[in-house]
């Protein structure tokens, strides 16, 4: 890497980006608890301070001090073992025995498990959640996507306010843990993914202004503070730091993909984009293993989408559309982002499981509901994640519910089951495969004057929901959001898990091989009744993949010729007895069925 932290056979070399500062100093210690010395850098004309110290070797204990004054950390630091308001430590990316076998898997045969590290387990660390890994792994899923682990201050939080990039959590432990982790999801044949943010930096700990001001955009805003600067004056080292982050996470710890947070408010005017740019960086770097590069955008955007992989190009998007539809299709509400779905919602779902997006790209009001509602276009299902809960539609509840807990008990594993059986990519979230009851609340170890202002934005935003809320500062909160595995041992957790696994068996035998044949803009869905929907989608071969469902609690009678593909088989069915009657659909039933073209 060009930045941080480079060992070699005689100490090493430490470099830092501070073009704003007149003097820059290296404060180092030999060890965690030895003494700290300075030692002067120099300077180059482009703002590059560079320090030789012979006597540095993994452990080694280092901040700069900018002007004399201010020490920060190495915003490129491998690792802060107190926090980012402490010393760096220096890190030997070669220490760590890799297997050499390992090449990934292909993207059709992704099923994602997203989790957050603090809340997943009771320790709420890398070690802990890797012991863990062999039951996701049994249960068939494929990957797990680690929410963002880049350090930030405080004991717990989200993790989408980092200020160090390149350093894990101290809270969740060593760099080798993590890359233990990694390297133990392969060994079960499982890919890890990472969740990055590109788009901010946290307010707390966030030393860049003071002598790299050039991170920050002088003419772009974000939702979250200062926009990066990708495109103006002195972006260039800025492009280069993120870009070399996700190569440090694919490269140096191995990750088989990441997922880059909202990147709608990336805002760059320049040729090439730095999404553009990343990922062609990425694809040539990386070769003979499987590498996937995913995307948040609540634009819609698709222009970034791409299949097969290209260099320049994203493999997939995540789906809210398919998520909001569903979401309102069965509780009704409509407020905030939500609004965009409240007229005919099922004639909606029914889009977004043909089509993929539903919407095409507009920003939205201050309420929530999009500025200009147009249609999508129809995207290639592979290129989109849908999933009934992420951190996201859970933790941006008031009391962060789940969706299982705000619909019917009959009904509610069947939004998981819609996720896992599209030709889109699915993905659970943590504690879904048990049909965890906890909630995922917002929460983050702010102190001072950011924690009062946070917890009254908190009760601004969510006033409406009247009574207490939970304090988002508290530890409470995030103890709260744990989900209870003992519960996955209960009667119902032993169903629910059961149902997930033969959903999962079934994707596996009879979705996942056919995905090179799956056609684009061929689907079709029909309305059946008040509740119900028929869904065909389409293979080269003739062959035609069916949903019959009835989001509804009272049974369906259903018209002959909607009773799905000719010569068909159940590959799958939720609530349906074999013995149900020809032309009714059960109340909240479900099947899957694969043959030949529908009946007309």
């Amino acid at each position: 890497m060009p930045f941080g932290v480079r060992l070699h056979a005689e100490g090493a070399t430490f470099r830092l980006w501070a073009p704003a500062a007149t003097n820059a100093e290296l404060s180092f210690a030999p060890s965690a608890s030895g003494r700290a010395t300075l030692h002067p850098a120099e300077a180059d004309a482009e703002g590059w301070w560079e320090c030789e110290v012979a006597e540095a070797v993994a452990g080694s204990s280092y901040q700069w001090r900018i002007d004399g004054k201010l020490l920060v950390p190495d915003p490129a630091s491998r690792q802060n073992p107190d926090g980012p308001h402490q010393p760096s430590a220096v890190v030997d990316p070669r220490q760590f025995e890799w297997d050499g076998d390992w090449k990934g898997r292909p993207w059709h045969e992704t099923v994602l498990y997203e989790l957050h590290v603090g809340t997943f387990t009771e320790e709420g660390t890398f070690r802990a959640a890797e012991a863990r890994l062999a039951e996701l792994a049994e249960l068939g899923i494929t990957a797990i996507e680690l929410m963002p682990v880049a350090d930030f201050p405080g004991r717990f939080g989200w993790g989408y306010d980092g200020v160090l990039p390149f350093a894990p959590h101290h809270a969740y432990g060593q760099p080798d843990d993590l890359k233990h982790l990694v390297q133990a999801a392969h060994r079960l044949h499982m890919m890890v993914f990472l969740d990055v943010v590109y788009n901010h930096f946290g307010p707390d700990a966030n030393y860049l202004g003071a002598y790299a001001p050039g991170f920050f955009s002088k003419t772009h805003g974000s939702p979250w503070g200062a926009a990066i600067n990708f495109d103006g004056p002195d972006s260039q080292p800025v492009r280069e730091f993120f870009i070399h982050n996700a190569l440090y996470w694919l490269q140096e710890y191995r990750f088989d993909g990441l997922r880059l947070d909202a990147v709608h408010a990336i805002s760059d005017g320049s040729r090439p984009h730095i999404l553009e740019e990343l990922s062609s960086r990425v694809h040539v770097a990386i070769t003979g293993r499987h590498v996937h590069l995913v995307l948040e955008n609540e634009h819609n955007g698709y222009g970034h989408l791409a299949t097969p992989p290209t260099a320049g190009r994203f493999e997939a998007q995540w789906n809210d559309d398919f998520h909001h539809a569903l979401h309102v299709a069965l509780t009704g509400e409509t407020h905030t982002y939500y609004h965009d779905y409240g007229a005919e919602p099922l004639d909606l779902l029914a889009r977004g499981l043909t089509h993929g997006m539903i919407f095409e790209g507009s920003e939205r009001k201050p309420g929530g509901a999009r500025k200009v509602i147009e249609a999508a276009p129809a995207q290639p299902l592979g290129t989109l994640v849908n999933f009934a809960h992420n951190h996201d539609q859970v933790g941006n509840r008031a009391r962060g519910e789940r969706l299982s807990q705000l619909v019917p008990k009959q009904a509610a594993s069947l939004p998981t089951l819609l996720a896992l059986l599209t030709p889109a990519i699915p993905m659970l979230f943590q504690g879904e495969d048990w049909g965890a009851p906890e909630p995922f609340l917002y929460f983050a170890d702010w102190e001072g004057e950011l924690r009062d202002a946070v917890r009254a934005g908190r009760k601004r935003e969510f006033g409406h929901a009247g009574g207490d809320l939970p304090d988002p500062c508290s530890e409470d909160t995030a103890a709260a959001s744990r989900p209870d595995p003992a519960r996955a041992n209960t009667e119902a957790g032993r169903a629910w898990r059961a149902e997930v696994r033969a959903a999962l068996h079934a994707r596996r035998a009879h979705i996942t091989p056919r995905q090179a044949q799956l056609q684009t803009g061929k689907h079709t869905a029909q309305r059946i009744g008040e509740r119900g929907l028929a869904v065909q989608w389409r293979y080269a071969d003739g062959q035609v993949l069916g949903l019959e469902v009835n989001l509804g609690d009272q049974p369906l009678a259903v018209p002959a010729q909607h009773l799905g593909p000719v010569e068909a088989k159940c590959i799958f069915s939720h609530r349906w007895p074999a013995d149900a009657p020809a032309g009714t659909w059960p109340a909240w039933g479900a099947r899957w069925l694969l043959g030949t073209e529908i009946t007309q």
